[in-house]
């Protein structure tokens, strides 16, 4: 368990189309094999200390001609943003991909100024 010390906590969110691959028969839709996309996000604000990052697919529109295979990831987390990462593996296709995701972690007060 994360503990905060913090008295301001920030949270942001948001929700991103990672791809869209059956517009332009991209490599996630027409590919086979090991495949991954990657969408670096950037905060709205930055964070104080690197927060915690959760995701969740929020739309996913793959073939049912095979197993619909997935790994979806956070990485290179900092207190200014991190990257969504995608994979799939074998027969799969995936036509295209929403992600939502969701940060919290302590955030500089709107009252405190540097001088």
């Amino acid at each position: 368990m994360r503990k905060l010390n913090s008295n301001v906590i920030g949270v942001d969110q948001g929700d991103v189309v990672l791809f869209s691959d059956f517009e332009h028969d991209g490599e996630m839709w027409t590919g086979e094999g090991p495949r991954n996309t990657r969408l670096p996000v950037v905060f709205s604000e930055t964070y104080r200390e690197t927060p915690s990052v959760y995701l969740s697919i929020s739309m996913l529109d793959a073939s049912n001609s095979g197993n619909s295979r997935y790994d979806v990831q956070a990485e290179n987390i900092s207190p200014q943003g991190f990257d969504i990462v995608f994979r799939t593996w074998g027969d799969t296709q995936v036509a295209r991909c929403r992600v939502a995701w969701q940060s919290i972690g302590p955030v500089r007060a709107d009252d405190v100024w540097d001088l």
